[in-house]
Parts: structure tokens; C-alpha cells; sequence
């Protein structure tokens, strides 16, 4: 292809309103262009790129077993209905009516129609397992876009839905996909984890998630540098810091504590460390008939509680803060004095697994300006239910006992579901066993960010002049800058010749054409990522020289030209290899 007859729009300035590097930088290199909040034109480079990505996808999912369709973006209400998401589902569900006041809403995933599909198709265990998959746009109305493509409100998903006889086809249809993400991801060129996950809104019994690791990612990842373990912070199992509760050696003492409301201050008041402090949180779960149930929930006072892991203790799904009223209620004194001594017989007492093993710890005595030292577990207050309930940090022992863990930055571009039952309970999707008895489909899911990889990539490859693309993903994989392209003969002989030879031999490469000055074509290549680079001038070209460069390499090679399509060709095939 030549510059000319492609449409090149890189810019020497970002958007003010972009945050992050790949915002930026897909911006500037005409990847991308804003039409409205989270919503994006793809101008044709960030196409071509999403293009590439989207073929390496459809590759290994075939090669997988799993099928291609497409299912509609607009979905009709009564399916949602039929799983309860139509209700549970909030603001981000874009609710839409048709000229026939019917509602309809804007997909942002598609278990409900994959599963009206399955209910209608497939009838008999012979049919099972099957895999569909699909690439599409979809839609979540996110409140606060942000970051560029990376969390926009339109974006491109490849989704997919297993559909087997049993857990136990579920667990191998789960393995399949979970091995095609490996490949697909390393294909791609990307680092990557692969993560144990909470489940979150889409339910079910299991899921990890891939994230391609960069500084700039949303999610902290806990793992082990000495094992295989990972996982999303919200899921990583906490153990205790605390081999054995110790024997107390104190007695429990009511001590003042003048405007000292949080953790850190009544240790810094008391002259004692933090670790010795227990922070105390009341939360109520709104019943259909009566009052609030309230649950008090302890951890360390130099930790940090973990919602995911709280909403998992029986009967504090759908939860809150408790409000000022309830609180004097459960403990009759103001938001800062609370503690476990003595609170209302009414309330849960939910301890983490490392507060459960103190002993002679300080927390609020439910009476203002005032905190208890001292206390102690059976003694002092009764045993409490134990569960694991806060973040991980750098330096605990990994859940796997083979080391220490570490945490690092990721960004989430693919996850994989054991859905089970969920969905096909609730929508009657069953076929017929050998003995012609009704059963229910067990279904996975996996998905994957397809315009998201984009933004992802750039955030792990970039440098001072712009993007560093996995070849892979390029939206070329060589530029021939010819100088004075429109004013030589012998230059633009010896750049179209090259040109066409790496053509045809199959290498995805771009002329400029243009007439630039040197200094402007090279910048903007380099901005737009283009792995390798081909120089012809006239100078070089007396002595039968070109100039070859790789995108991170410091400096160019002379190459006889005779040699630069072997080189070229050369360098490609071992960037390829080097990610295959």
C-alpha cells in the first residue's frame, strides 16, 4: 500500500481530556477520534490493527472446535426478564423502546439469546457439547468513560458460550478455551497473567481472567514469582498473618481516646503499632419483612477490608453501610468508637482470619472518645465467624505455600466463565439424555476485548516517540520512507521496486509517498508503531546502500540493496517467530 492511497492523520498534540498514554497515543497517531463520550470512530489504521487482532482470534477459536455466528445487538426484554438481569442489572443497561412501546435493550453480553438459541436448536445429548462464538459490538453505559477505548461504552467483544451434557464436559469445554486464550494472547506478543477471579454480575461457579500486565492497569494482581499462582486482588485468597492466637497477658482496659476515630490515630495516641488495632465496620442487609440485618466486620487496623470477599458472608449479598440511626441502635455510640465488646446481641460479629488469632488488641468501646486495649477472644467478647475477608498485601504468604506474594498492575482483556445451570435453569434450556429424560445445558462463557487489546498493548508498548506494537498487531510491518520520493527517479525506481517485491512476498508494507521532509515521515511512523523501516536516498543509493531499522533499535544498518527484501523479509519472519 502506498501513504497516499491510505489516510493518515497523526497529530502533533494529544486531547486535553486524554489520561493515559494509549488515549493519548491512539489519538495522535489517527487510530482513533472521538464522536462522543466513550464512543469512538475507528479511522482506518486502528482498523486495520483491530483487523489483525480479530483474525489471530478467529484462528485459535476454530482451531478450538468452537462455531462463528452472529447474534443481533438489539435483544428483547422478555429474555432478560426470564433470568431476572432485566431488573438486577443497573444504569449501564441501555433500555430502549420500539414504535410499539416494547422494550428492548443495547447487548453488552448475550448469555440470554446464546441460550434461546440453544433451547430452540438443540434437543438431544447428541448435539452436545457445542461452542458458539461471535465477534460484536456492544454497549454498556458506563457512567464515568474514561481512559479512551479502554473503558468506553462501545466496544468490540468476542463472546463465546459452551454448552455441554454435564460439570464434567463443562470442566474440559473450560480447558479448551482457557488453552485458546494462552494462545491467542501469545500470539498476539503481549505479557499476560492469567488470574483467578470473582465471578461478579454474570454468575456461576469459577472464572480467571487474562491480564496483559502494565503499569497503567485498573486491576492490581496478587501472584507468586516462585509458582504459577494469580489472582484479581478482589479474589485473592488472604491467609492469616498469625500462625496461633497467643494467650492473653493483658487485662481489658476502657481508655480515653479524644477525637481519635481511626486506627492510625489511636495508635500514634496510645504509643502502640497498628498491627495491634482492629478496625470495626457495621454494614446492614435490608430484609423483605423487618429491620435490617447488621453485620459488624473486623480486619487489622493497617489493612484494607475487601468488599468482594464481605459480600460473600451468608446473608450480606446485597448490602450497605449501616445508617446513623442503626448504628446507635447496634452500639449506641458515634461512627469511629465501634467495637465488638458488648455490641448488640442482634448483630453478626464477622472477623478476618487474622484478627480471629490476636490477642491484647484494641479496638472502640462503643462509647465516644473511648477505646478498649486489651482484649481478648472468648474472655473478653464471644468467638466470632471467621472468614477471610481482606486485601492481600505485598510480602504474604501465597495461598499455593510455595513463596511470597508480589502484586503488579494489570488490565483485563479476556475472562472465562463455568457458568453451570444459571442461565439454563432459568430459561428452560434442557435436552434429552439417553434415557429421554429432561436435563439442563451446562454452559461456560469467555469473552474477550477486542478493541480493548488495542488500547492494552499500547499501554505495555510505547516509548517518548510513540507506540511499540507487537508485529502481530501493526497496523503495518514495514515503512519504505524514500527521500525526495517525487523528485528522484532513482528513488522512487528502487522504493516502488522494493515495494512491490515485499508485496508480494507477503509483508504487510506501506510506501510513503507523500513527499515529506525526513524528519516529519520518520516521526510519524514512529508514532504509528511500524516495527521495521527502509530508507532510499540518493546518497546511499550511489553506493547501493539502503538504511534498516528496527522500531527499539538505537541505531540503522547499512544494507546493499540487493540484500534489504532478504532483510526484510528476515527480520518480519524472526519478530513473528519470536511471539508465535
Amino acid at each position: 500500500m502506498k501513504a497516499s492511497q491510505s489516510f493518515l492523520a497523526t497529530l502533533k498534540e494529544a486531547p486535553s481530556d486524554a489520561e493515559v498514554v494509549s488515549h493519548k497515543l491512539m489519538v495522535r497517531a489517527g487510530l482513533i477520534r472521538k464522536l462522543s463520550a466513550g464512543i469512538y470512530n475507528y479511522l482506518p489504521l486502528g482498523l486495520k490493527s483491530i483487523r489483525k487482532v480479530e483474525n489471530i482470534i478467529r484462528e485459535e477459536m476454530n482451531r478450538a472446535g468452537a462455531i462463528e455466528l452472529l447474534m443481533p445487538m438489539i435483544q428483547p426484554a422478555e429474555l432478560w426478564q426470564e433470568t431476572g438481569r432485566w431488573e438486577k442489572m443497573g444504569p449501564e443497561l441501555l433500555r430502549i423502546k420500539d414504535r410499539h412501546d416494547r422494550d428492548f435493550l443495547i447487548q453488552p453480553t448475550s448469555e440470554e439469546v446464546v441460550t434461546d438459541l440453544a433451547r430452540n436448536e438443540i434437543k438431544s445429548y447428541k448435539q452436545l457439547p457445542v461452542n458458539f462464538y461471535q465477534i460484536q459490538t456492544k454497549f454498556r453505559d458506563e457512567r464515568r468513560p474514561r481512559f479512551g477505548i479502554m473503558r468506553g461504552r462501545e466496544f468490540s467483544m468476542k463472546d463465546a458460550y459452551s454448552f455441554d451434557r454435564d460439570a464434567e464436559g463443562l470442566k474440559k469445554s473450560y480447558q479448551i478455551m482457557f488453552d485458546a486464550y494462552t494462545h491467542i494472547f501469545k500470539r498476539m506478543g503481549l505479557k499476560f497473567r492469567a488470574v483467578t477471579a470473582d465471578n461478579g454480575a454474570i454468575g456461576g461457579s469459577g472464572s480467571q481472567e487474562f491480564h496483559v500486565i502494565a503499569d497503567t492497569g485498573e486491576d492490581a494482581i496478587v501472584y507468586c514469582p516462585t509458582s504459577d499462582y494469580a489472582a484479581n486482588l478482589e479474589a485473592a485468597e488472604s491467609l492469616s498473618l498469625i500462625a496461633a492466637r497467643a494467650t492473653a497477658t493483658q487485662a481489658m482496659v476502657k481508655v480515653l481516646t479524644p477525637d481519635q476515630t481511626n486506627c492510625a490515630d489511636v495508635a500514634k495516641f496510645l504509643g502502640l503499632p497498628l498491627e495491634q488495632t482492629v478496625k470495626s465496620l457495621l454494614f446492614a442487609a435490608d430484609q423483605e419483612d423487618g429491620p435490617a440485618k447488621l453485620f459488624m466486620v473486623l480486619v487489622r487496623g493497617d489493612h484494607d477490608l475487601n468488599e468482594i470477599k464481605a459480600s460473600k458472608i451468608p446473608g450480606m449479598s446485597e448490602s450497605r453501610f449501616a445508617s446513623e440511626p442503626e448504628i446507635k441502635q447496634a452500639c449506641n455510640a458515634p461512627a469511629g468508637y465501634l467495637g465488638p465488646v458488648g455490641v448488640s446481641a442482634d448483630v453478626t460479629v464477622v472477623a478476618d482470619r487474622t484478627v480471629a488469632n490476636m490477642s491484647d488488641f484494641v479496638c472502640g468501646a462503643n462509647d465516644g472518645d473511648h477505646h478498649l486495649t486489651g482484649v481478648n477472644w472468648g474472655r473478653d467478647l464471644p468467638e466470632p465467624l471467621v472468614m477471610d475477608l481482606r486485601n492481600a498485601v505485598v510480602g504474604d504468604l501465597s495461598p499455593d505455600g510455595k513463596g511470597v506474594v508480589d502484586i503488579c498492575r494489570g488490565i483485563e482483556v479476556g475472562h472465562v466463565f463455568q457458568l453451570g445451570t444459571r442461565y439454563s435453569e432459568a430459561m428452560g434450556c434442557t435436552y434429552l439424555d439417553q434415557q429421554g429424560k429432561a436435563q439442563p445445558m451446562v454452559m461456560g462463557c469467555y469473552g474477550i476485548g477486542v478493541t480493548r487489546l488495542l488500547a492494552a498493548a499500547i499501554e505495555q508498548g510505547n516509548d517518548e516517540r510513540g507506540i511499540v506494537w507487537p508485529i502481530s498487531m501493526a497496523p503495518f510491518e514495514v515503512v519504505i520512507c524514500p527521500m525526495g520520493y517525487d523528485k528522484s527517479e532513482a528513488v522512487k525506481a528502487a522504493a516502488d521496486q522494493l515495494h512491490d517485491e515485499l508485496f508480494a512476498a507477503g509483508v504487510d508494507v506501506v510506501l510513503d509517498d507523500r513527499g515529506e521532509r525526513p524528519g516529519a515521515m520518520f516521526a510519524d511512523w514512529e508514532l504509528i508503531g511500524v516495527p521495521f523501516r527502509v530508507v532510499i536516498g540518493d546518497r546511499g543509493l550511489v553506493d547501493a546502500q539502503v538504511e534498516f531499522k528496527g522500531r527499539t533499535d538505537a541505531e540503522s544498518q547499512n544494507i546493499p540493496l540487493s540484500e534489504i527484501k532478504a532483510t526484510a523479509i528476515a527480520a518480519v519472519d524472526a519478530a513473528k517467530k519470536l511471539i508465535s
